[in-house]
């Protein structure tokens, strides 16, 4: 599909005109937007996290490509997408810091996730309250404060109470953030970075 190509490439290279006009291009073709996110959102949104692991791109050129991202996704609001899962992503009680937590949010949508941002400061409760209301497959944390890591633990406690662990899986991230972190309070996984993310989600759905 030549035009699905050329929508890759306008993503990575962060044109939004570009991007924009080749989604109503493939749209007005009778590409299905599930079609259009799974083979050519998603292919370049991984193109793009491979070269922000490798050191070719950097925060600027992810949220070029982020903002590219977005106008294609725009353009197919209203068409039915059959979402590959569902994440509820905020930042943990406190933490007002929202640039990473935004980027995965991206990533994961282009990625063919329904995502569900709940924005900065989520407490416990909010997190627990949105995964039911949703169904969510998995719930997404980040904190870039240390004195915030703390509520990461009690949403994973509130979680298990409501007994809602065998259906939501866990992932946590952000600067002070480890594996270790992760394992000590029973998260069921860590991304290190925005790209990292997407292919942790895409390993915590259920088979």
């Amino acid at each position: 599909m030549a035009v699905l190509e050329e929508l890759q490439q306008a993503i990575i290279s962060g044109n939004r005109d570009k991007a924009k006009e080749l989604t109503q291009k493939a749209l007005e073709e009778g590409l299905e937007a599930r079609k259009i996110v799974v083979d050519g959102i998603a292919v370049a949104m991984e193109v793009v996290g491979e070269k922000f692991r490798a050191n070719e791109f950097f925060v600027p050129e992810l949220l070029i490509a982020q903002r590219a991202m977005k106008e294609s996704l725009s353009m197919m609001s209203g068409a039915p997408v059959d979402h590959v899962g569902t994440v509820v992503i905020g930042t943990a009680k406190g933490d007002l810091h929202d640039i990473g937590k935004n980027l995965v949010a991206a990533m994961l949508e282009g990625a063919g996730f329904n995502v569900v941002d709940l924005g900065v400061d989520v407490s416990p409760q909010q997190f627990l309250k949105a995964s039911s209301d949703n169904s969510a497959n998995i719930v997404a944390m980040s904190a870039l404060l240390t004195t915030t890591m703390g509520s990461m633990r009690d949403t994973v406690a509130a979680l298990d109470e409501a007994g809602l662990r065998q259906k939501v899986k866990v992932m946590i991230g952000g600067a002070p953030v480890t594996q270790s972190y992760a394992d000590e309070i029973k998260a069921d996984g860590y991304a290190p970075d925005a790209a990292s993310a997407v292919e942790k989600a895409k390993q915590l759905l259920p088979g």
